[in-house]
């Protein structure tokens, strides 16, 4: 269909209510396409306008690919990209959900750390003493370590996270982890706390578009309240 813009929604959870919400007060109301797992819907009364339900990560990778137009997803997976994909993808609007932060958390019981600094004599202490580096579990490889290099902190090495972070200092998979939070709850209950300087970045929703198709899609975005 000529004018055709698909548009890609988070598939599940609070980011997908609140992403239909967000559509509905732009008079934009969603008609799923077949039974509760589908994953298309259409727009009630734009046919020109399509939309797919997708992991909130995929939803940039296809907006950086092309094969999205428009797409609701966190500002901390467009910043954990590579910069080959961001560059394709531009913000046209944060939006009032999805706060969440990405920060450095340490154990409990490590009282003599509270900044990022005490955290790279410690990592120093681990070299020297123990002949081993801080382990930093994560999701966010690309974040992680951009912010503690900017920070002087050299002597770590990333494990990747492939499920609750958390739990990884616990387990013995790591000494420390950095994670996204929205209220600290989750961190709190396992006996880990922020560095008074471990704020990553500050992610929240915002409706990302193609660069490439910014001329097409300029009449749609700017209708956008």
């Amino acid at each position: 269909m000529k004018n055709l813009i698909t548009i890609g929604l988070p598939s599940k959870g609070r980011l997908k209510e609140d992403s239909i919400n967000f559509l509905a007060r732009n008079n934009l109301k969603l008609t799923p396409n077949g039974g509760e797992r589908n994953y298309f819907a259409e727009v009630k009364n734009f046919p020109n306008i399509k939309i797919i339900y997708l992991h909130a990560k995929e939803i940039i990778q296809r907006i950086g690919d092309g094969t999205l137009d428009v797409g609701i997803s966190g500002l901390d997976l467009l910043n954990e990209s590579a910069t080959s994909l961001k560059q394709k993808i531009e913000v046209k609007k944060k939006l009032d959900f999805g706060s969440a932060n990405v920060v450095v958390a340490i154990p409990n019981d490590w009282i003599d750390v509270q900044t990022v600094a005490d955290l790279e004599e410690v990592s120093f202490d681990f070299r020297d003493k123990k002949n081993t580096r801080l382990r930093v579990a994560t999701k966010y490889p690309n974040l992680t370590n951009n912010f503690l290099v900017s920070k002087g902190v050299t002597q770590y090495k990333l494990v990747a996270s492939l499920g609750a972070t958390e739990t990884y200092p616990f387990i013995g998979s790591s000494e420390i982890i950095t994670d996204i939070t929205s209220t600290g709850k989750t961190l709190r209950d396992n006996n880990l706390r922020i560095l008074k300087d471990g704020l990553i970045l500050k992610s929240q929703a915002c409706v990302f578009y193609s660069k490439k198709k910014a001329a097409k899609l300029q009449p749609f975005l700017n209708s956008l309240k």
